[in-house]
């Protein structure tokens, strides 16, 4: 089965384009669509099969989004988007449940911070988890749509904004990025990270709805995820999941009271394997995995078919890695 996408002219296409106002015509397999720069959660049925429509996701390996021999986004001599995709005939239903997303701004006064929160609908598990953006912030494509998938296997995701309107961006100078990094104050993030947790802990474990929080942090998010355990200390957190931590400090792991998943290519100069190692050692129960051959950020950045599949089983990694630690054990206690 094809499904046929002709978008409206959009200034810069990339994989992570979202598609919301869907129209379906009933006479072929078209869908029309305009853009939106943030994820929208839809659920739609086509001539029998399960389509999730958000971030050009419909249920197949985005991958196909890479152009990698497959000719998926294009424009039209009008300047419109087009992407041709194949979708399968029994895609599972459950990548298919409908996520809810919100803006929110948690906090009070100054110490009030915006974030987004993401919701399974129908398969929800009543667990939170936090997730640490990169370097990047929360309103980036790729980092919405990882939250994205996180929440539709039943998990209610938070969001948080760590730097306050004022992520870095590839336009920046190089030379900036330094001084830019130090802008952000550890003592602030930290704070925002904090209240970010204490949200969560209300909404969901103080509710008893949840028996302990996840938290799974990327690249700057991963360093700062290994920080908040630490403050931690198993009083809110079950475990953590952290992708190519960056700057970690390896003193405050004896801190840390719940295991921890470690996953980064062994080709990531900006997260040393001999860190992870050491790490791994000083916390029980953690576990280190290594991709052979890949960089950093291909978890949830991958740019080829191949980095798209180790992609795939790191983030199915994650997810056996979640349940085992939260969901089971929440379930064991009920």
């Amino acid at each position: 089965m094809s499904l046929l996408c002709i978008g409206k002219p959009y200034p810069s296409p990339s994989p992570s384009l979202c598609c919301s106002a869907l129209t379906m015509s009933s006479a072929s397999t078209l869908l029309s669509f305009s853009l939106a720069p943030a994820p929208v959660a839809l659920r739609g049925r086509f001539n029998g099969a399960l389509l999730r429509l958000g971030d050009l996701n419909f249920g197949v390996p985005r991958s196909y989004f890479y152009n990698h021999g497959c000719p998926i986004l294009k424009r039209d001599a009008a300047g419109r988007v087009m992407c041709q995709v194949k979708l399968e005939d029994d895609v599972d239903d459950e990548t298919c449940e409908l996520v809810s997303g919100l803006e929110l701004v948690i906090g009070e006064g100054q110490d009030s911070i915006r974030a987004y929160l993401l919701k399974a609908v129908k398969n929800n598990n009543g667990t939170g988890v936090l997730l640490l953006s990169d370097i990047f912030g929360f309103e980036d494509s790729s980092t919405r749509d990882f939250a994205y998938r996180v929440a539709c296997n039943g998990y209610n995701v938070l969001l948080p904004d760590l730097f306050r309107g004022d992520p870095w961006s590839q336009s920046r100078l190089h030379t900036e990025f330094e001084p830019w990094l130090t802008s952000q104050l550890a003592s602030r993030v930290a704070k925002d990270i904090d209240t970010s947790v204490k949200w969560l802990a209300n909404e969901f474990t103080a509710a008893g709805i949840s028996e302990k929080l996840g938290i799974i942090g990327f690249c700057f998010g991963g360093g700062k995820l290994i920080e908040t355990l630490a403050r931690d200390q198993h009083s809110k957190f079950g475990t953590g999941v952290c992708f190519y931590g960056t700057r970690i400090d390896t003193s405050l792991a004896r801190d840390i009271k719940v295991p921890v998943l470690f996953i980064c290519g062994d080709k990531d100069h900006l997260c040393p394997l001999g860190i992870l190692e050491e790490v791994e050692k000083k916390v029980e129960g953690s576990r280190v995995v290594i991709y052979s051959g890949r960089g950093h950020g291909f978890a949830h950045r991958p740019e080829s078919q191949e980095e798209d599949d180790d992609a795939e089983n790191a983030f199915a990694i994650m997810r056996s890695w979640l349940q085992d630690c939260l969901v089971s054990v929440k379930n064991r206690i009920v």
